[in-house]
């Protein structure tokens, strides 16, 4: 099969499965200015789909570190109230998202760390609305993966550019299943597998999880009652199902934001916004950090747990088999998408609604006493490998191991 042609069908896979745009649907697209391409093609699917529209958002990331390097603090606080009321206004027309991820992870390594923080506080702050219905599924929205030479260099550095552009995509292809005979098939087989995963963990009302792997973490994670597990397939406001993340490996829900104790060891990098943080350790007490170290990216982990107060507590328990297509391909993507969907994982920061059983029709208030985090950030990072072991403990005391050496046995 020709690239154009597995293109063509990725393409076909994001906008009929991922979004499901239909008649009559907005969609907007995220993107590097370098996928245009890529995009027109998405772009010429979703209308012939019956779309209405389809706006472009492209950035730039040399731009980007440009800007970084030289605007004050001031500017990067001031986020113009047309770009936030761009964002609603099309939330408020229940349009469709689409984010492509590929950056270079190392971007912003050499920019002050107290400049991102700022940025990213302004803008989390300003699209704060914004964001609360995205995460409440409030409409359609989707993260898929996109090759660009700055990130390809960065997986594969021996390789020559193009050489490296060329094995990364044929990566996105297979991790995505986009290189099968039928990929919609093999994608409403593998969403099958993960609704049955997730109905177990679900009927089983586990009221605690305990993980623990070689390098030292233990943690002892409470569940709030009512908990909802799930993967793969969600349901927007107006019924209609999508698929967030391109690809996906995961099973979700959230711990009680107060029922966090123990000690964590990240297994893979954390690509946080252009700069990596690794080999750190995050300590909980009563659901909240209290001692942390990084030996790369310490000032970048600081700001991120300084966000604000839920910045320091989770607000994701993620179960990720280590025996899985994107673990077994034994690549490094610095890429949250795919690093995610090669290893459990849990989140700082803002719980998804969804993982309460109808916790999308409640209050923020409401959500709060149930145990559900609230932040202007959600960052995943990693924690799995072969040697995790984890059991759940049921409300009447009962301990099940559902994961041994990496992988479920359930």
């Amino acid at each position: 099969m020709k690239f154009k042609e597995k293109l063509y069908k990725y393409s076909e896979l994001i906008i009929k499965k991922g979004l499901n745009i239909k008649e009559g649907d907005i969609l907007v697209i995220r993107s590097q200015v370098k996928n245009i391409d890529f995009v027109n093609i998405l772009a010429e699917i979703a209308f012939k789909e019956g779309a209405s529209d389809v706006k472009i958002n492209f950035r730039d990331e040399n731009f980007s570190k440009l800007r970084y390097e030289y605007v004050s603090e001031d500017v990067l606080k001031d986020i113009p109230q047309h770009f936030v009321d761009e964002q609603n206004y099309y939330m408020d027309k229940k349009a469709k998202f689409l984010s492509l991820t590929g950056e270079d992870p190392n971007l912003f390594k050499d920019i002050d760390s107290e400049k991102l923080k700022i940025s990213m506080i302004a803008n989390s702050t300003a699209l704060k609305s914004f964001s609360d219905k995205m995460m409440n599924n409030e409409t359609s929205w989707c993260v898929a993966g996109a090759a660009v030479s700055s990130w390809a260099k960065v997986v594969f550095p021996d390789l020559s550019e193009d050489e490296a552009v060329d094995k990364l995509w044929d990566l996105i292809f297979y991790t995505s299943r986009t290189d099968s005979e039928d990929p919609v098939k093999e994608w409403e087989k593998h969403i099958s597998d993960l609704k049955k995963r997730s109905a177990f963990l679900n009927e089983s009302k586990f009221a605690l999880f305990e993980i623990k792997s070689d390098n030292g973490t233990d943690l002892k994670l409470k569940m709030p009652k009512n908990y909802f597990f799930a993967g793969a397939e969600d349901t927007n406001a107006a019924g209609e199902t999508f698929i967030a993340n391109i690809p996906t490996e995961e099973v979700f829900s959230m711990p009680h934001k107060l029922g966090v104790d123990g000690i964590v060891y990240n297994t893979k990098p954390l690509n946080l916004n252009g700069s990596i943080v690794d080999d750190f350790f995050l300590k909980f007490a009563d659901g909240k950090v209290v001692d942390f170290h990084a030996e790369v990216g310490y000032e970048v982990l600081k700001n991120l747990l300084d966000t604000d107060e839920g910045a320091k507590r989770l607000g994701e328990i993620a179960f990720v088999p280590y025996d899985s297509p994107i673990s077994n391909t034994n690549v490094m993507f610095y890429n949250t998408l795919y690093d995610e969907n090669a290893s459990c994982h849990l989140a700082l920061g803002k719980a998804y609604p969804s993982s309460i059983k109808g916790g999308d029709k409640l209050s923020a208030e409401e959500l709060e006493a149930l145990g559900a985090n609230d932040s202007l950030v959600h960052v995943d990072f990693m924690i799995g490998d072969k040697s995790t072991n984890i059991w759940g403990y049921t409300e009447d005391g009962e301990k099940i191991q559902i994961f041994k050496d990496g992988n479920f046995i359930i």
